[in-house]
């Protein structure tokens, strides 16, 4: 089995990028309490990561960080798919941007929630996923779809 790396293009570059940045900021600090004594997250204090805090996303973090990796090896094998390649790492990284900002605004976690302040980790996820949703949606429009006759779905 021979990959040829030359296929890889930029747009696959900077999605694989943005999946390890991801993956590595899953386990940086994601959550810090401040200075007061009542300021607690999951009853201790300091700095937590997304693997501290979230036992879901989590999970589901590093799955959308290993996104980018199977694009980058469908490219990589050259598979032939019934959809632009790319477009799947577009969506997942939408819907991981949904999970980071909605764990880290809306749902923060932690007593006072002002007392929470968001760290590194929660700005380097977000930084990950755009490269993610960038390189994959740039990657779904190099390529033109094959169209289909009328009727077909």
């Amino acid at each position: 089995m021979h990959l040829d790396w030359d296929r890889l293009s930029r747009s696959e570059w900077i999605a694989v990028t943005g999946g390890l940045l991801l993956a590595v900021a899953t386990f940086l600090p994601w959550y810090g309490t401040s200075e007061n004594p009542n300021a607690v997250i999951d009853g201790g204090r300091g700095d937590f990561s997304a693997w501290d805090v979230h036992p879901i996303i989590r999970l589901l973090m590093l799955g959308a960080a290993a996104a980018p990796l199977i694009l980058a090896w469908i490219v990589l094998r050259d598979h032939e798919l019934s959809w632009p390649r790319g477009e799947a790492t577009a969506v997942v990284a939408m819907i991981a941007a949904g999970l980071v900002l909605y764990s880290g605004i809306v749902s923060r976690p932690g007593e006072p929630r002002s007392q929470i302040a968001l760290q590194i980790g929660w700005f380097a996820a977000l930084l990950g996923i755009g490269l993610m949703l960038v390189g994959g949606a740039k990657r779904a429009t190099e390529v033109e779809r094959r169209r289909k006759p009328p009727g077909v779905f």
